[in-house]
């Protein structure tokens, strides 16, 4: 304790004190005995007249000797102060440490909620480079493994915006980068030169580089990439406590740069993939015009276990084959087995005037490989001779397709089958028909027919009310009675879930043919 008048001279000094303070003894000005804060608050706090000031709600703090100390104030009646005088240091420097740790935990959340709300791999290189300028360095880059002899980097400076570059440079000229580069641990900052540091790697206006920390971005497996760290010469180097909470945000940003770097990659695949999956476009082929429609199960996905094709034949003249049929289930598990039923369609092609045989093989695919599904399938063989189109039409356990006439009558075939993949044995039936000119053949697939809609949500399309829409499409082309068989689904549906929908249309034009020009291009008839 301390206690000093109203004139600001030392009265009392306890050995707590004069240990603290060896020079205040009574009779001495606390100015030249105690540190200037002291001397100044006790100026604020003594008065001849008490009523004036009142004890200090919140203690004073200040250093003395290098130490850390409270100092609590005590108003006496004849105006002198008593000093209480608290050694703070160790609690000071715990709840800095606590505010630090508490400011870098909500940093590395943050850090954690921007990287990850993105599957973007640029996007998180921006993130990285832009938030660990902000708060672990001067300027910071993000370093993605090299590709084509080119290293992506992102660079940022403290306040400014990210900005990427490919460098045409060898990461091992750097110390610890080419290491970093391929997931070994990081060099300690103090075993890099900073003037070692090359052009590249120093943003423009810079400066002279004080300190390096460049340590690794850990990924999924393999290396992410690095992260590099750059502080001024005047700023104060790194500390061994920065570098290893550089590493904890490194971690972060390279699970997500790697999770970035996944999804582009399934994304890539999945694209190739789907574009090899998804239905063709129909046109016009051989003089007999087709057109097809599909919608998947969901509205999110593209694929499914509908499918259809239409295989040209290998001599002009001939009939082409289409094959439509529906895989037992629905999204990308079903989507692989259509995939391989299309594949094995094509693989028979040269047997595509018998499609009984095309059927039964096409089974014994099926039933000799790991899928434990099924599928149904309609084959229509079409060829056009003269102002008709010959069909020939064979079903295995799909619905029959339908045949709209000139006058609006709407025929199904009779044609039966034996689903394909269940049986070892199967039995189909084939029918055959003819196309007037404007007249057309509808396949299609049961997610038609057993859409479930209407007023009451729970009533199915069906067959009947599927003959009363075709019958109304007479003369129609292709495209519009697909266009209206698709429209009058949806209608029906609303927003109510359904399975995979497909339909295929093949009509004899309204045109003769002309065969010179070989009749690949639409518009090459004449009335």
């Amino acid at each position: 304790m301390l206690v000093a008048d109203a004139q600001g001279v030392v009265v009392r000094c306890n050995d707590a004190a004069g240990l603290l303070l060896p020079a205040a003894t009574p009779g001495t000005p606390l100015v030249g005995v105690a540190p200037a804060w002291l001397s100044a608050a006790h100026d604020t706090y003594r008065s001849p007249d008490p009523h004036t000031v009142q004890d200090a709600e919140e203690p004073l703090r200040g250093d003395i000797g290098g130490r850390r100390f409270e100092a609590h104030p005590t108003v006496r009646g004849d105006g002198s102060v008593a000093w209480w005088l608290v050694d703070d240091t160790d609690h000071q420097l715990a709840r800095e440490a606590l505010r630090m740790e508490r400011e870098r935990t909500a940093f590395l959340a943050k850090a954690s909620s921007l990287l990850l709300s993105s599957l973007n791999l640029g996007r998180c290189m921006d993130v990285t480079a832009q938030m660990a300028a902000e708060s672990l360095a001067d300027a910071a880059l993000a370093i993605a493994p090299s590709r084509s002899r080119r290293l992506p980097v992102v660079t940022c400076l403290r306040g400014g915006t990210p900005v990427l570059a490919d460098m045409s440079v060898d990461p091992d000229d750097v110390p610890g980068l080419g290491e970093a580069l391929r997931g070994f641990p990081p060099v300690p900052s103090r075993w890099i030169d900073p003037a070692a540091a090359p052009a590249w790697m120093v943003p423009e206006g810079f400066g002279p580089v004080g300190s390096i920390v460049i340590t690794p971005l850990p990924g999924h497996g393999v290396p992410a990439g690095a992260l590099v760290l750059l502080r001024k010469a005047e700023t104060a180097s790194f500390s061994a406590e920065e570098e290893v909470f550089a590493r904890l945000f490194a971690a972060r940003a390279g699970a997500a740069m790697s999770a970035a770097r996944l999804y582009a990659e399934q994304t890539a695949i999945t694209d190739v993939l789907m574009r090899e999956l998804m239905p063709p476009v129909l046109h016009q082929v051989s003089g007999v015009d087709f057109a097809g429609g599909y919608r998947p199960s969901a509205d999110h996905e593209r694929i499914g276990g509908d499918f259809y094709d239409v295989h040209p034949a290998t001599v002009e003249g001939e009939a082409s084959l289409v094959s439509l049929g529906d895989v037992c289930g629905k999204g990308l598990e079903a989507a692989v087995l259509t995939g391989k039923i299309r594949n094995t369609l094509h693989a028979l092609l040269p047997l595509a005037g018998d499609h009984q045989r095309m059927l039964s093989l096409l089974n014994t695919a099926l039933l000799s490989s790991h899928h434990t599904r099924f599928a149904t399938l309609v084959l229509a063989s079409a060829q056009r001779l003269g102002n008709t189109v010959d069909l020939k039409l064979t079903s295995g356990g799909h619905p029959s397709p339908l045949i709209i006439r000139a006058d609006g009558t709407v025929e199904e075939t009779d044609t039966r089958g034996t689903l394909i993949g269940a049986l070892p044995n199967i039995s189909s039936s084939t029918t055959t028909a003819s196309l007037a000119p404007g007249e057309s053949c509808v396949l299609y697939t049961d997610g038609i027919t057993e859409a479930k809609g209407g007023p009451m949500g729970d009533t199915l399309f069906g067959e009947e009310r599927l003959k009363r829409a075709l019958s109304g499409c007479a003369g129609m082309p292709a495209e519009g009675i697909v266009e209206h068989v698709q429209m009058l689904a949806a209608q029906w549906l609303g927003n109510r879930p359904h399975d995979d929908m497909a339909v295929v249309v093949i009509s004899a034009p309204r045109t003769h043919y002309l065969s010179a020009v070989n009749g690949h291009t639409r518009g090459r008839f004449t009335a």
